[in-house]
Order: structure tokens, then sequence, then C-alpha cells
């Protein structure tokens, strides 16, 4: 039996486990099971490996997605100028290789939500972590001029105090790379004016539990276009699958 799996923590808030389980029964994989493995350093990878010797292949979440990039053997070429992986492969030597499906997922699924002319579009990127790496190269692969938002400023990233009802108005597409609203505290959302939304704003959150976040349900009260990160996850966990079984 090949074992495939999540590291991460805490892994509440995953629908990874269910979607491959699905996907094994839809498609008669009979020999494949998928397990979460919660572990509160990323360094315990290595651990998760040694104890489970059928495992060929992990995915990586929150907050692992940077710093386990130092406990594997290789990195795929992209993973450089990404700095965060979210799939490892279990080479047949039994190296890791660091792979990142959540460039590939992001990119499709958003160029399925915004217009097909999108060279007027400026984005917000909220949150600067592991899944923020792999939007930044999107977006920058995509010629799409954007600014970073974090809880605290510096001289390339702006803080939420900074962002103005005209900065909102200048960056139509504003994307939440961060976990809040996620499930269970969907009572949170990043501090933006919302206001100053409009019918010409796009919103896409990465969260996709719930399936409609705080941040989503303010930008709709001002008529804006909203998009969870559930398409992307099911097009990442995809190119993930083509990745173990390359």
């Amino acid at each position: 039996m090949r074992v495939f799996g999540l590291i991460g923590y805490p892994l509440s808030h995953s629908f990874s486990k269910k979607y491959f389980s699905d996907k094994f029964q839809n498609e008669s994989i009979n020999d494949a099971q998928y397990e979460l493995f919660e572990i509160p350093q990323a360094g315990l990878v290595k651990d998760v490996i040694l104890q489970n010797p059928s495992l060929q292949g992990l995915n990586v979440t929150i907050p692992h997605k940077q710093e386990v990039i130092k406990y594997l053997d290789e990195l795929d070429l992209p993973v450089q100028a990404i700095g965060a992986v979210n799939v490892i492969k279990v080479l047949p030597n039994g190296n890791l290789k660091g792979y990142n499906s959540d460039y590939h997922g992001f990119k499709a699924s958003l160029l399925s939500f915004i217009p097909e002319d999108f060279s007027c579009l400026k984005a917000l990127v909220l949150g600067t972590g592991g899944a923020s790496k792999a939007v930044q190269a999107a977006l920058a692969d995509l010629q799409i001029p954007f600014k970073m938002v974090s809880r605290v400023g510096n001289e390339s990233v702006l803080s939420y105090e900074d962002i103005t009802a005209d900065l909102i108005q200048e960056h139509q597409l504003i994307i939440n790379t961060s976990p809040l609203g996620m499930y269970p505290h969907t009572d949170s959302a990043p501090a933006l004016p919302y206001f100053a939304l409009s019918p010409s704003h796009f919103l896409f959150d990465l969260v996709y539990n719930p399936e409609e976040t705080l941040f989503m349900t303010k930008g709709k009260a001002q008529g804006a276009k909203v998009k969870n990160g559930l398409e992307m996850l099911h097009l990442q966990a995809e190119k993930a699958w083509e990745i173990w079984n390359s």
C-alpha cells in the first residue's frame, strides 16, 4: 500500500484527506491511502518519513512551507525562485525533493476568475507566508503589479495601517494568503477599509474552509466579485498527484 499524506500544524482545517480519499475511491485507486501527520515543527518531517516506510509523498501546509526547505535534499527549480514548498516527493534513493503546486493551482484558478484583459489590474497581496510566495510568483509571471501587505510593514511591505481607501481603489485585485478567517476562527478578517470596495473589485481568498469567509462577505456587501481557495486546492492537489506519480 502506497502512503501519501499532509504535514502541518494544526490540521483541523484541512480538506486534503477527504479530497484524496474520495479521489482514490472514485478512480478505483486501490493501492494508495492518505494520512494526516500533525507536526508542530517542520524538522519532524524526518521522523514522519522514518516511521512510515511506505510513504511516497507529502503535502505541506501552514506553517511549514518555508521552514521545511532546510530539511529537504533536492528542490525543483521553480521552488528556488518561489521560496516555499507544498509538495514533497520521496525519491527511490530515499532523498526528499520539494516542489510547489500552489503556484500552478493559484495561477489557473485566478485566470478563471479575473477578466481576460487583466492588463489594468493591480493587486494587493495580504500575507507574506509560504502560500504568498507562490501567489507572488504567479502574479509576476502574469505581469500583474502588486504590493505586499503584512501586520508589520517595512521598506518593501505595507502594514494594514497603511491601507487607505485610495489605495484600495487603485488596486482592484485583493488576494488573502493569510489564515485570517479560516475555521475555527471564522469571525476574523484582514483589517481593510472595506467601504472603499466596489463592483470593479475582485477578492480572492486562499482560505476554503469556510466556503465563504468574512473577507468575502464584506467584499460581496460592496458588490465585489469574490472567490475562495477550493478550486485552487483541487488544482494543486491534482498537480501534487501528478508529481508523486511521475
